[in-house]
């Protein structure tokens, strides 16, 4: 519990440091009495996020754009004469990952830096989740699946020029709201990756409207195959989600139809199954058309 409720507050401090959205602020990680930990921080009055949406998209954008800006800001520094060669407060980031572990709900997230983001995204982010899968079921599917995937994620970041953003990292509608002053995020597991993958989890479970997505959009466009990126960085939500919660259910159908109404829990991986496409579900070679 110390080492996610540490991760909490670094995330927390990284967001607030950023003045782009309101989080409430840590104050301390201390030692539980009979044991365990608890996060103190500063105790907000919220409400369910509801007329702040289109403010929310706005300062998320902001978030997001905040360190490339901070490296624009420094390079056009370097190149006035009088300026540059202080003391800065924050630097630029040009890597991605964090400093210290997070938690994406109870299970540890390592964030040791990288310079190539499909690189960290696949070894920091899919094989950790891959590698409990199968602990858990010995699914072989499933490990066929990702080798053959891993060969087909470079294909959708060709021409993309991706700066690191600082994310919260668990952007669904539980961990937003708002008060009198405006939209709260809270509950981050953050650490320095594509922006994109902060909407993933947010179109997944619902709770943020299209006055959100137009507001964040239209400071943060949508760069050519976002919706397949979107999709495979749902996957990590969909395996953590399963990883989480799947072990008590009857078992797990990969690429299996949204549509199919039985009690099996599914992960749409993207999004077949290792021996031909799932009834009804597009083959792995349709997806990436």
């Amino acid at each position: 519990a110390k080492r996610m409720f540490e991760g909490e507050m670094a995330s927390l401090t990284a967001i607030l440091k950023t003045g782009t959205v309101k989080v409430p602020k840590p104050i301390k990680v201390l030692d539980a009495p009979g044991g365990g930990s608890m996060l103190v921080m500063e105790h907000l009055d919220m409400r369910y996020l509801s007329s702040h949406a289109a403010k929310l998209g706005t300062q998320l954008a902001d978030l997001h754009l905040d360190n490339k800006r901070l490296g624009e800001t420094l390079q056009k520094e370097a190149g006035t004469v009088g300026k540059g060669g202080g003391q800065v407060e924050r630097p630029f980031v040009d890597q991605f990952g964090f400093d210290v572990v997070t938690c994406c709900g109870y299970l540890p997230q390592v964030n040791d830096w990288q310079r190539d983001w499909v690189t960290f995204y696949a070894r920091q982010r899919i094989q950790p989740q891959m590698d409990l899968l199968e602990q858990g079921s010995g699914d072989r599917e499933a490990r066929e699946l990702w080798a053959a995937l891993q060969l087909k994620i470079p294909d959708l970041f060709h021409d993309l020029d991706i700066v690191p953003a600082l994310l919260h990292g668990d952007l669904w509608g539980g961990n937003v709201a708002e008060d009198s002053s405006g939209p709260i995020i809270f509950d981050p597991a953050s650490f320095y990756g594509h922006s994109e993958y902060e909407l993933a989890i947010a179109g997944m479970f619902g709770g943020f409207s299209g006055s959100f997505y137009s507001a964040y959009h239209s400071k943060v466009p949508k760069a050519p195959g976002f919706e397949k990126r979107l999709k495979l960085y749902q996957l990590f939500h969909y395996l953590n989600h399963w990883n989480h919660f799947g072990s008590g259910r009857e078992g797990i159908v990969l690429g299996a139809p949204p549509d199919d109404q039985s009690q099996t829990q599914h992960i749409p991986f993207p999004f077949c199954t290792a021996t031909g496409p799932a009834a009804g579900g597009a083959g792995l070679d349709a997806f990436w058309e």
